[in-house]
């Protein structure tokens, strides 16, 4: 298995603090059955400023730590970047990192809306050759009231990234609705952990892959996995599937989540 986002590189941000957090969860991620994970620090959400050669340095020698504890765990590079005005022209300072050195960038909007400039952002992004993907939107409170505007910035250009926590309850009931939702609708593309801490917030991939075979089938699962791949490897992500078709199952979702 293949992991997108995750907060393993210690003592950047909230994430590992230690070396010794660092290849906890690393064993416990080659326990699951992941090889790969790409190190996505925080970067400029006000509380975490992580540039491309900080993160660049750090996941060398956690590779090398790797290698001395015999744990067979690939780390590539990345960010979790928050959506700020500076956001394009620090892409041309070289301050910020694709996902494995690929076309895919995974961004973070604020907790509670989405930015008024979000759509420009996205095909200014596509104009660059980016791909962007919108980290556990099923957290942020505006695409809980209003699910059909993240369809409207993955009809510009995005794609979405759910958290396997979110699909598992562990982050509340709005936030597991709004996950199993916006997966039925055709609005998740890649499943990922979003991993902290080995104990307080672990991978659990495998565990949401098998509740996502279960409750939507084989085919959602696989692809997921397969795009997971895509992005390690810059391939074209598959188109998600839809479980749900209605003309109106924007309302439909939109009012369930409002009465939860």
């Amino acid at each position: 298995m293949i992991d997108i986002h995750t907060h393993i590189l210690p003592g950047l941000d909230d994430g590992a603090q230690t070396w010794e957090d660092a290849l906890d969860m690393a064993r416990a991620a080659v326990a699951e059955g992941i090889d790969t994970v790409i190190a996505t620090p925080h970067h400029a959400n006000g509380a975490y400023s992580n540039e491309a050669d900080a993160i660049r340095r750090r996941a060398e020698q956690f590779r090398e730590r790797l290698a001395e504890e015999g744990i067979p765990l690939r780390v590539e590079c990345g960010q979790e970047i928050r959506v700020h005005d500076d956001l394009l022209d620090a892409w041309q300072r070289g301050e910020l990192l694709s996902l494995a050195g690929s076309d895919f960038v995974l961004l973070e909007m604020p907790t509670g809306r989405i930015p008024s400039g979000m759509a420009d952002l996205i095909h200014e992004l596509k104009i660059m050759g980016k791909k962007p993907i919108i980290a556990h939107p099923e957290r942020n409170s505006e695409v809980l009231r209003y699910p059909e505007r993240l369809s409207q910035l993955i009809e510009v250009g995005a794609y979405a990234q759910v958290t396997t926590h979110s699909l598992l309850g562990l982050f509340g009931k709005k936030a597991e609705e709004s996950a199993w939702s916006l997966c039925r609708a055709g609005l998740i593309h890649i499943v990922s952990s979003d991993a902290h801490h080995v104990e307080r917030r672990g991978f659990r991939l495998q565990e949401a892959y098998e509740l996502i075979s279960s409750k939507l089938g084989e085919k959602f699962k696989e692809n997921f996995r397969q795009n997971a791949a895509s992005v390690l490897y810059n391939r074209s992500l598959n188109e998600s599937v839809v479980f749900e078709k209605s003309v109106n199952i924007w309302g439909k979702i939109a009012g369930f989540l409002r009465k939860s």
